[in-house]
This record gives structure tokens, sequence and C-alpha cells, in this order.
């Protein structure tokens, strides 16, 4: 009376292929969506937060080189302030098709000049760690008055960079951002500053 027949057994509970088909099933829509989902963030942070571009030029090196490739914030000055020191990419101001790469040296309502390749402003010497002795060039120029709204732009490698010294100031509304995460070459890969 209490011991089962084989065909008891059968009838007892679902199919195990049929629960392994129905749970794989389930498994590639979760992960289908996680996907989904991945490639929407991925393509919101691209599009309104960090844009990938490709340095051209040496004009930033030893920091950056060219072909390297970053990760720039578009959204952080929504926040806070231009700073000296920054890393900006920005539409050229001579032909706005083109995007340079330079560090902010000057701010709005600054004298900036440049004697035997020392940078100073507002007639005190600024100090530049990131650029190295070899590549502060020799040259003078006279003082600059930085406007309103704009920014005074130099490489780092000074001797190899179109910068704020030939055309002049940056208009704050050609920044697109601050240049933040080296990504490419790997052995590159890190913040940039």
């Amino acid at each position: 009376m209490g011991t089962k027949t084989e065909s008891e057994g059968s009838q007892s509970g679902p199919d195990p292929g049929a629960r392994a088909g129905r749970q794989g099933f389930l498994d590639t829509r979760f992960w289908l969506r996680d996907l989904l989902l991945s490639v929407l963030l991925a393509l919101i942070l691209i599009l309104f937060i960090y844009q990938p571009i490709e340095v051209q030029g040496s004009s930033m090196l030893p920091g950056i080189e060219s072909h390297e490739r970053i990760f720039v914030n578009k959204f952080i000055y929504q926040f806070e302030p231009i700073r000296r020191g920054d890393i900006v990419v920005f539409r050229y101001p001579l032909n706005p098709k083109e995007v340079f790469i330079k560090r902010v040296i000057g701010l709005p309502g600054d004298w900036v000049s440049i004697r035997h390749g020392r940078v100073y402003v507002n007639g005190r010497r600024l100090n530049e760690p990131y650029v190295p002795h070899a590549f502060l060039g020799h040259q003078t120029y006279r003082a600059v008055h930085v406007p309103p709204h704009q920014f005074y732009v130099l490489g780092d490698h000074r001797d190899d960079s179109n910068d704020s010294r030939v055309w002049g100031t940056v208009p704050r509304k050609l920044i697109i951002g601050k240049a933040s995460f080296a990504y490419w070459p790997l052995s590159e890969a890190g913040t940039v500053n």
C-alpha cells in the first residue's frame, strides 16, 4: 500500500526537460534585458556626459601623447568653474570644425605674459610642474588681458603647440569639456592631469 509504482512516479511532477527549457528562456530574456540596459546607459553617458576623442599631435607631451584616446567630461562645468590647470577640449576659435586640447593658464580678468619661456599670471610666475624644463621654450610674449568669458590656453610642449600665444583666447562657449580619463592605449590608462 505504501509503495509507489513506476507509473505513479512519472505522473507526480512536471517534466525536468520542460523546466530546464523554461529556465533557459528566462535566463536569456534577463541577459538580453541587461545587455539592452547597459547599451542604453553607455549611449546616455557618451551622448550627454562623456565623449571619447583621439588626441592628434604632440602639443600636450609628456602627459598626453598623440593618438592617445581619452574621455572628455562634457557635464562637469555645469557644476564647477573652469580652473587654472584644467586640461580642456574645445573647438578651435579660427575653425570651429577642428577640436583642440590644451591646458587652461589664464582665467577671465587675468593678465598673462611669458618671459624667456616662463609663464606669469598677474605678475607672478606660475608654478608648472607638468611642463618639463626641456619643453618650456625660450620665447617672450607681451602681457595679454583675458576678456570676460574667455580663457588663455597653452600646450604643455611649448615649442610644439599652436595655442593662445598665436591666435588668442578661447571663448567659454567653444569649450566642450574637461579631459578626464585616458583609456587607450591601456598602458596609458588613468586620470588626465
